[in-house]
């Protein structure tokens, strides 16, 4: 399976288009089934930016909504917060997409896009937010490197790892 990885930053168009980079339009093709949108992007619960799924990656989001009730409240919520605000998009020939303005307000997004592959899916911030944000990541990954010792994988007795 491809991931998303990498840090991109590309520019709005006058049209208001912005070029996935071709990283992910290779990883998103390479997972997309016939008939599908190539990308379903939606806001972050956690922080200011956007995020993009694969149409199998979303799908497994959604998977635990299975566990309500259809018709309880808290499925109906759920369901709201997950699929209200995700947009499936294609891209053009040139692997540009017009980010719809709801998921642009919510990033901040004016003329300059940073594309930051998080493996499974990908984010979509403003320059200054994603480098922010992979400071923070660095420095929070670095506390808890030293909080929770790596674990150590040692052979099992018996076993020859000569």
């Amino acid at each position: 399976m491809s991931m998303f990885l990498g840090t991109h930053c590309n520019r709005f168009d006058a049209k208001g288009r912005v070029s996935i980079p071709a990283p992910f339009r290779i990883a998103l093709k390479e997972q997309a089934h016939p008939g599908e949108a190539l990308v379903i992007l939606r806001p972050s619960h956690l922080h200011p930016c956007i995020e993009g799924w694969t149409a199998d990656g979303f799908a497994s989001l959604a998977a635990p909504l299975d566990e309500y009730d259809p018709f309880s409240e808290e499925h109906e919520d759920l369901a709201a917060s997950l699929y209200a605000d995700a947009y499936p998009l294609d891209s053009d020939k040139e692997g540009r997409i017009i980010l719809p303005d709801v998921l642009r307000q919510h990033a901040g997004l004016d003329k300059e896009a940073t594309f930051m592959g998080l493996g499974k899916i990908f984010q979509i911030w403003t320059p200054e937010a994603a480098l922010e944000r992979r400071l923070q990541a660095r420095q929070r990954a670095k506390e808890l490197s030293t909080a929770r010792p790596a674990a150590r994988i040692l052979p099992k007795k018996g076993d020859d790892h000569e």
